[in-house]
């Protein structure tokens, strides 16, 4: 990895190197036990609808969960449609690496930004003055990559090999995705709107130096102009729009030629200006610019969404990185990052290279008048979108996983428990939700759904506030529900995800054109999928946080990380539901964290 550093004026000076470590995709030896996963079991029908009905139990009137119980036998029944669907899914399964579809990923239409892609912001980087602006440029990276494990079980690799050289392309009914792996020897570089093709390798194979780079750097800064098309914002457009702009695009030959040189490239590196914000360590600039740029006025045209990876860094030392949510889930994102950032504090100084780089190519575009004029569609609607982002950030520092670990309890289920009673403070109402979790145990596992809403939970956070309930009978309900909660998540890891399992059973009937089961046209099943809390726990070694995407109608999205002695907590929300508060939930959330832990002192179990 390279850095090189530069200044207001496009002065570039040298610096030290980060010490490279080679790019290609995860290799063979890292590949080999890929063979030797197991695939995922498809569950047992019966033990699904059962969970289905527990579920349910929280979240519907009585009437409905009768009716629906009703239901649930007749589709469970011998030689019944659900006997015939969970054949026809083993079957499936039988014929396929992994049943479980991602076809998910791009069943969304709208925009990528906000509602798909998440970031991950950093600390800002201290600069040695105001001025300086790092350009972070990834070359190498997973020759170090060690194979990952869980509990001693080997876990899936794949999705580092398409985190870099990979890009999202849109679609007039669905997206693709491309994945270009060591085919790529450069990357993107933009400024001021505009895109820069810069090899990252000599003729001989070797990596460019700092001085070669900040040559490169300094040429692009000094080359590109203020005043230019933003072809960049069209990527904020929804899928469907951006999908036919795309195509007149590529009718154009230079047009075509320059959006496959951003597609085909490394990553996209973002030198961004500015934004305005606060003195601190984490401002929501910082958040906002990593999201989504800032809007049309600052830097969301200085984009290409549609990239697997962007790194984005501005003068003021705020950065982090975009990422397409196909190409990759946050916790792999996550540990690819801590390792970028760890491996920028071991500089080491390189050589000068005797031979010239050559000059990095500028990406033109033909825009006509009817582009002209979507472009300045995508300005309104990206500005319009970020002006319904509710996006909060908290810093819980007056406890940790220490405090609660003395206390032998879990603590994600702590904070899963602490933001069920949140919510249900806030709308005296239990919610659907979910806890996003890996699978990647078996061969290409990606995400899987735990369910923090139960009858047990449920029992909690309504008995939490009632002064008949003595204190120990609320500890017992908090203990009972975290063991549930973590017996919960292990099901899911080794398998048994029952969202996923009923909306395969269901897209089965769809795909064999068998008529739709009542179980899955039942008020019940929507209520079971209207997800109100969507969560996931993503710790960083280096202090950064998640970003996550939003729903654009209801919904509260977030992410947390745990520490020794604090949490990080990221709530957002659409302000388009006016019912919506992410800044109160996040403030319900402390005050829970705080009552849950004043429950535990006052019992004697907390001597």
């Amino acid at each position: 990895m390279s850095v090189g550093m530069m200044n207001a004026s496009g002065q570039v000076r040298s610096c030290q190197l980060v010490k490279p470590v080679p790019m290609t995709l995860v290799t063979s030896r890292y590949l080999n036990h890929q063979k030797g996963l197991p695939h995922v079991p498809v569950p047992p029908l019966r033990e699904t609808c059962e969970s289905y009905i527990s579920f349910l139990e929280p979240i519907v009137e009585e009437d409905e969960l009768k009716q629906t119980k009703q239901l649930v036998e007749e589709f469970m029944k011998e030689g019944g449609v659900g006997e015939k669907l969970q054949r026809m899914l083993e079957k499936k399964a039988c014929n396929t690496d992994n049943w479980v579809s991602s076809a998910h990923y791009f069943e969304n239409r709208n925009s990528v930004v906000i509602y798909s892609n998440y970031s991950i912001v950093y600390p800002r980087m201290a600069f040695r003055d105001e001025q300086e602006h790092i350009s972070v440029c990834v070359t190498r990276y997973f020759e170090t990559l060690p194979a990952e494990n869980f509990g001693g079980n080997p876990l899936c690799m794949e999705q580092y090999s398409q985190l870099l050289s990979a890009c999202r392309i849109p679609g007039l009914e669905t997206d693709s995705v491309m994945f270009h792996g060591k085919n790529s020897n450069y990357i993107t570089v933009a400024h001021n709107s505009q895109f820069f093709m810069v090899d990252v390798y000599n003729s001989d194979g070797t990596l460019l130096t700092v001085d070669q780079l900040c040559v490169q750097l300094k040429r692009i800064c000094n080359s590109s102009e203020i005043h230019t098309e933003p072809v960049g914002i069209l990527t904020t457009l929804n899928r469907d729009s951006w999908s036919k702009v795309y195509l007149s695009l590529i009718k154009e030959q230079t047009n075509k030629e320059s959006l496959s040189a951003i597609e085909r490239s490394i990553c996209t590196v973002c030198l961004d200006r500015a934004m305005p914000q606060e003195s601190q360590e984490f401002s929501l600039c910082d958040f906002h610019l990593v999201t989504h740029g800032g809007g049309s006025q600052w830097n969301s045209a200085n984009r290409w969404f549609d990239k697997s990876l962007q790194i984005i860094i501005a003068e003021d030392g705020s950065w982090g990185i975009n990422v397409n949510h196909i190409a990759a889930d946050a916790t792999v994102t996550m540990a690819f990052t801590d390792y970028l950032v760890a491996s920028m504090k071991k500089p080491e100084m390189m050589q000068s290279a005797i031979t010239p780089s050559p000059m990095p190519q500028k990406l033109h575009f033909s825009i006509t008048p009817d582009i002209r004029k979507v472009i300045e569609e995508a300005k309104r609607s990206m500005d319009r979108n970020i002006q319904n982002l509710d996006l909060n950030v908290m810093v819980f520092d007056h406890f940790g996983k220490d405090y609660l670990k003395a206390r032998n309890l879990s603590p994600d289920a702590f904070i899963q428990m602490a933001l069920l009673l949140a919510y249900y403070r806030m709308n005296k109402q239990c919610c659907a939700s979910y806890e996003a979790a890996f699978q990647r145990m078996f061969r290409h596992g990606r995400i899987s759904l735990v369910l923090p809403t139960s009858s047990v939970s449920a029992a909690f956070v309504k008995a939490f506030d009632d002064p008949k309930k003595q204190n120990t009978q609320k500890i017992n309900l908090l203990e009972k529900a975290i063991k549930t909660h973590r017996e919960n998540t292990n099901a899911v890891i080794r398998g048994h995800d029952i969202v996923i399992h009923l909306y395969a059973l269901n897209m089965q009937a769809v795909e064999n054109k068998i008529s739709m089961p009542d179980i899955f046209t039942d008020t019940s099943y929507n209520k079971f999928l209207d997800f109100q809390l969507i969560t996931s726990q993503v710790t960083s070694k280096t202090g950064s946080v998640v970003v996550q995407q939003v729903d654009d109608h209801t919904g509260y999205h977030g992410c947390y990380g745990v520490y020794d002695s604090h949490f990080v907590f990221e709530l957002a929300a659409s302000n388009t539901y006016k019912r919506q508060n992410a800044h109160h939930l996040i403030q319900a959330v402390k005050d829970a964290l705080l009552d849950m832990r004043a429950l535990l002192e006052q019992s004697p179990r907390a001597t």
